[in-house]
């Protein structure tokens, strides 16, 4: 991973500064949101609720004030204490992207430095921002970037009848792989209560588990339901197959929207299922639904070079592979990036040992480690 730092000088105004605020309260936070391009529902005030209610974080949002009083960026951070990672603040903890949003550089530059200047008040502390560029390049002194992970972005088209995926032969595969799971008895449709929330989570836990990464506890996925599925910001697609009259669900996808994008954010499936092909039926219907809301965007998430299959499944629906950067303070070493990066992974223990483990278990290790790290 190669870490970058390029010198870079914004235009300078004296007007602006910099200034804490709750975003909640401060109905401007969302009004600067909804008019950048940028913007996502990771900057969104209720997902920022929904991490300290969920982890219980202490914030410390700043926004950039100009002589007006109008806000021209933001930048929602918080303190997180892991008994192995230390003092942390972060934009976002538990979050893929977040980070600065500013209508100009000196914004920007004026958003970072001042969270730089609050980490050098905390003996210890590190700070670290997840962004889906790099353009903090060069604006701040000492801040450093280094490509992360990969994200697969699909950009919706202006008109109906351009909305295919890939190129013809894997537009051709994906519709027959959701004819398939019709014939097979399959529908799609849109989670309604917290019951089917928590049955949903049984395949997420059981999902985690096969591919060896802790799950998030329920209580998070519960305080999102509340928070953010009344306002539209949250969807849980579910997959069901009836059969002689009954129905079970064998996949989900829960999804997370704001601004101009949609992200595939957590998923979980039946593996003695996956033949009927539903994951493809709820991709297809969650794009179609984003398209037809006026969406631009519809994100498959990072991968990471331990699952090449996961790349190759988000690929062959025409998306366009795009670097996720990280940026930190103090510079880490190699070695430091590599650990900080793979808090997620379970690369520590064994496939088999994990793959085992009762979904109880696997539960309470996967609480465990978002605490610890």
């Amino acid at each position: 991973m190669t870490i970058e730092k390029i010198q870079r000088t914004p235009t300078a105004d004296s007007s602006l500064h910099i200034i804490q605020v709750n975003p909640r309260l401060d109905q401007r936070w969302v009004t600067l949101l909804n008019t950048l391009p940028e913007g996502l529902i990771y900057h969104h005030p209720i997902w920022l609720e929904v991490l300290e209610e969920a982890y219980g974080y202490r914030p410390l949002h700043l926004a950039c004030e100009d002589a007006s009083g109008q806000l021209v960026g933001i930048l929602p951070l918080y303190h997180a204490q892991g008994l192995l990672s230390g003092h942390n603040i972060s934009s976002l903890p538990r979050t893929p992207v977040a980070g600065p949003l500013a209508s100009n550089d000196q914004a920007l530059a004026l958003l970072a430095g001042a969270a730089i200047e609050h980490v050098r008040t905390i003996s210890g502390a590190r700070f670290q921002l997840k962004m889906l560029t790099n353009n903090l390049d060069g604006l701040v002194d000492g801040l450093v970037s280094a490509p992360w992970r990969e994200t697969y972005l699909l950009e919706l088209p202006e008109r109906p009848e351009l909305l295919r995926f890939g190129n013809s032969r894997n537009h051709a595969q994906i519709k027959r792989a959701v004819n398939k799971a019709a014939k097979q008895g399959i529908q799609i449709s849109l989670a309604e209560t917290q019951h089917e929330l928590q049955d949903w989570y049984q395949l997420y836990l059981d999902t985690m588990r096969w591919v060896v990464v802790p799950p998030r506890p329920l209580r998070f996925f519960k305080i999102a339901w509340e928070r953010l599925q009344p306002h539209g910001l949250m969807r849980l697609l579910l997959a069901k197959r009836y059969e002689a009259g009954k129905s079970r669900t064998i996949a989900g996808l829960l999804l997370l929207m704001a601004g101009q994008t949609v992200f595939y954010a957590f998923s979980g499936w039946a593996r003695a299922d996956q033949e009927l092909r539903p994951n493809d039926a709820l991709h297809w219907r969650a794009i179609h639904d984003a398209y037809a809301e006026g969406f631009r965007y519809y994100d498959f998430g990072e991968v990471s070079k331990r699952t090449p299959g996961l790349a190759e499944f988000k690929s062959k629906w025409g998306t366009e592979r795009k670097w996720l950067y990280r940026y930190y303070y103090p510079a880490p070493r190699e070695t430091e990036i590599n650990m900080l990066d793979a808090r997620g992974s379970l690369s520590q223990l064994t496939h088999a040992t994990w793959q085992r483990l009762p979904l109880k278990t696997t539960a309470l290790l996967g609480d465990l480690a978002h605490r610890i790290f």
